[in-house]
């Protein structure tokens, strides 16, 4: 462990933590087939067995646009429009996180995409932290829950969606989120959303500088408040404001193979997930989408050392700052890195945070 390179067995066993994960995006292949089979819907999707699906998904790694990679989820949400299926969902999800040593693992969704059924805001909220919850006690995990507004709806959904987060804030929701396609819906279309989720506490993302370019980080950060970015891949392009993350030490939630394939970047060689290490951008990785990237909190890790050019102490770095940039209270985050900085016998890299 103390050699300038790691194996992928080094990684499995750090603690680690997932601040980018998207609920809808995560389910497990027999889960997908078993609610389709349950539900009578599986007209719905493509193949009927594991083998087929899975070979059917790799056609995500061609995705031209970020439009074309989000349009996969017609298979997952429709699934996902009952208490039962989400329960089991955000169940599995955590206990898939907690099998490879996530100890710490932030949820995201839209929930009112899963109100097609019937079923109210509060509802599918509850039932995925009920989940989640669950999967808690039986594993040792600590969760909590990101609701996103979703950028092609109406404001007037953001805000929906905001103050169901803002209803929850002491149930286990820790922040306000805006996903979906950038191209054509600015983050400032979703002022108030924003707006009614800070005046309430609750901490900010934000996906931006994925598909469009920098102006959608800035106006992420400056019109909406934004504490962490979601992605974030284009801030190269503008040095004033990339000095500004850097100076502001605002955290990145970068998600290579998804980055790759929605063709944000090239390549992981050409991902500038290195360049934004050695300037000190702070980075996060993690999966985005479990099942549509196929990945794992640990494989994420050891392509970026593999295939990124980030060295072994770099890569300790990012793997802490999973934990220091939870959305978790100062003394919970503080309690929560001593717990695992001796799971790290890596020595720090020199441009580590020294908190």
């Amino acid at each position: 462990m103390t050699a300038p390179h790691l194996t992928r067995e080094d990684i499995l066993a750090w603690p680690k933590a997932e601040l980018h994960c998207h609920l809808d995006g995560s389910l497990r292949l027999k889960t997908v087939l078993d609610l389709a089979r349950q539900q009578g819907k599986m007209h719905l999707l493509p193949a009927d067995s594991e083998e087929a699906l899975e070979k059917i998904l790799r056609q995500i790694d061609d995705s031209p646009t970020l439009e074309a990679y989000l349009a996969w989820f017609r298979y997952t949400i429709p699934l996902m429009q009952t208490p039962e299926a989400l329960r089991r969902v955000a169940y599995e999800l955590a206990e898939d996180n907690a099998r490879e040593n996530v100890r710490y693992l932030e949820v995201r969704y839209g929930p009112i995409l899963h109100t097609e059924e019937g079923l109210t805001l509060d509802e599918v909220n509850d039932a995925v932290l009920d989940g989640l919850k669950a999967a808690e006690r039986d594993f040792g995990i600590r969760t909590a829950l990101i609701v996103c507004g979703l950028r092609d709806r109406y404001e007037s959904a953001s805000l929906q969606q905001a103050e169901l987060a803002v209803r929850a804030r002491k149930k286990g929701v820790v922040a306000f989120d805006l996903a979906g396609g950038e191209a054509g819906n600015p983050p400032k279309h979703h002022l108030h959303a924003f707006y009614y989720a800070r005046n309430h506490l609750l901490n900010l993302t934000c996906h931006a500088g994925e598909s469009w370019g920098p102006e959608s980080i800035h106006q992420a950060l400056f019109y909406c408040g934004a504490h962490r970015i979601g992605h974030g891949i284009t801030l190269h392009r503008d040095p004033e404001l990339m000095q500004y993350v850097i100076d502001h030490q605002v955290p990145l939630e970068i998600c290579p193979t998804s980055n790759v394939q929605t063709h944000v970047v090239d390549g992981y060689e050409t991902h500038p997930i290195r360049l934004f290490v050695e300037r000190s951008v702070p980075v996060t990785v993690n999966t985005d989408n479990r099942l549509f990237s196929r990945t794992t909190v640990t494989d994420e890790l050891w392509r970026v050392h593999r295939y990124c050019g980030i060295q072994a102490g770099q890569l300790r770095e990012i793997a802490l700052n999973g934990f220091r940039y939870a959305f978790l209270h100062w003394e919970e985050k503080q309690d929560l890195l001593r717990s695992v900085l001796d799971a790290f016998p890596l020595p720090p890299s020199p441009e580590s945070p020294v908190w």
